[in-house]
């Protein structure tokens, strides 16, 4: 892929689709992670500094200090207006609301974190008039690893046709400071949660894989193209069949035979 022109498509389709909506602004969830660092900079560059609107929601006691001060620094590159929302007491509020609640259920708990972030970004989209910009990428929407209803319930995807490799790519063409291109890639759901860890497979790997298998190769033959364990095979298809539920609306009983 040529990724100055992705680049150039990418910041033209912003522009485009807030044209569309009748709106200026967007709002950016700044995790201080890599994703959210290119879709700030992608946006930028398509509506404005003065346009976007940029927010860090740590939670206490688990996000740590160097994704608070990279986030912030992303902020002060870019120049964009830039707020702190710690969700740690909005957290326990759903937490001491919840009967069966427990910090043990780290799934449940993981995934609330995540529609809660989701809910203050368009608390804030809706009071500017602005859109939210999703950071999500390729491989992360192909596998269904994200939240849905969280991470997953955006306006715009800029950068949902880039492979995990590709964000890394464009990254470096962008400028964005590299010991965020180079941090371990981790949702911060939980304790010393990283996404390769969980994923059981390097993003690298999983790029390719998902590639041939979108080029109409067989898993088995992309496996033995990459050199692929069975496990590591069975477990990519497993996590894209579980959750091609994530990528539909939700489905409707239709009862126009009764009409």
């Amino acid at each position: 892929m040529d990724i100055s022109k992705a680049k150039d498509i990418i910041v033209e389709f912003i522009k485009e689709k807030t044209t569309e909506a009748g709106v200026k602004g967007a709002v950016v969830g700044l995790s201080g992670g890599i994703d959210s660092a290119l879709t700030a900079y992608l946006t930028v560059e398509a509506l404005g500094k003065e346009n976007v609107l940029g927010i860090h929601m740590p939670e206490l006691n688990l996000t740590p200090a160097e994704d608070v001060l990279d986030a912030t620094e992303v902020a002060e590159r870019l120049g964009i207006e830039f707020k702190t929302v710690d969700i740690s007491e909005i957290l326990a509020g759903y937490m001491n609301s919840i009967p069966e609640s427990s910090d043990s259920n780290s799934h449940s708990n993981g995934n609330l974190k995540a529609r809660i972030r989701m809910s203050v970004l368009y608390y804030y989209a809706n009071s500017t008039s602005g859109m939210v910009m999703g950071t999500g990428n390729k491989t992360e929407i192909l596998l269904g690893y994200f939240t849905k209803y969280g991470d997953g319930g955006v306006d715009l995807e800029p950068i949902g046709d880039l492979y995990k490799t590709e964000v890394r790519e464009m990254s470096k063409l962008m400028e964005v400071p590299e010991e965020i291109i180079t941090k371990a890639p981790s949702a911060r759901l939980w304790e010393d949660q990283t996404d390769e860890d969980e994923l059981g497979i390097t993003y690298e790997l999983v790029d390719r894989f998902l590639a041939l298998l979108l080029e109409g190769e067989t898993p088995q033959v992309a496996q033995n193209t990459l050199g692929m364990s069975v496990t590591q095979r069975d477990s990519v298809l497993k996590r894209i069949n579980a959750n091609l539920h994530k990528q539909k609306a939700a489905p409707i009983a239709e009862l126009k035979l009764l009409r």
